[in-house]
């Protein structure tokens, strides 16, 4: 069984989606006590360098026919990328709402390993995924409220996320959202806890 953990937030490990998502590979590990579990860290903390975005060499490589697997920059770096992902049982993806959407080291990541004719091809009917399904479960924080009756901003975050895995394969996706959290110490104490009893009510006490 293997784990892997994606991070995504600069702030490390103080950030609150770093938080949940490490609470969510707990419990995981807790299912599966012989994991193992890969961290990929994205934004350059923890003494890893933050993933760089692709470059002209991979747009280059990507627009011919071959598409064959690359020997240095950014295809190289996808190449990898995307054997880590094949190789995960389940992926945990940890990110803020950056700007409304997602930060751009997670896009960063996502434009390596959503890849034409690697992870996904084009048919007449659309976009179909090459990888396995698997479990994806993610770790949302936001500094506002983004869903429900009491949003007041759009949300290009969750609905981006779940579109762009299932492009890929990937459609069993578990959402553990912390929302709030730059409106007060009492809404984000609120918000928090709500991630908290989703995680609980997913794995169970």
């Amino acid at each position: 069984m293997n784990i892997l953990h994606i991070s995504a937030s600069p702030r490390g490990p103080q950030a609150a989606s770093r938080e949940l998502s490490n609470h969510v590979v707990e419990r995981l590990l807790a299912r599966h006590p012989g994991a193992t579990v890969t961290v990929r860290e994205l934004a350059g903390v923890d003494d890893e360098p933050a993933l760089p975005h692709i470059d002209a060499g991979y747009a280059l490589a990507l627009s011919s026919a071959a598409n064959e697997p690359g020997v240095d920059g950014a295809q190289l770096r996808s190449d990898g990328l995307i054997e880590e992902l094949v190789r995960a049982d389940i992926v945990v993806i940890g990110t803020p709402m950056h700007n409304l959407t997602v930060p751009s080291t997670l896009k960063s990541w996502i434009d390596h390993v959503v890849r034409i004719n690697r992870t996904m091809r084009p048919t007449p009917e659309g976009k179909v995924g090459n990888l396995h399904d698997r479990p994806v479960y993610l770790a949302l924080a936001s500094g506002g409220i983004r869903t429900g009756e009491r949003a007041r901003q759009p949300d290009f975050l969750e609905p981006y996320l779940r579109a762009i895995l299932a492009m890929i394969g990937l459609k069993d996706v578990t959402v553990f959202s912390a929302e709030g959290l730059a409106l007060g110490a009492e809404r984000a104490a609120e918000g928090r806890a709500r991630a908290w009893a989703e995680m609980e009510r997913h794995f169970g006490s």
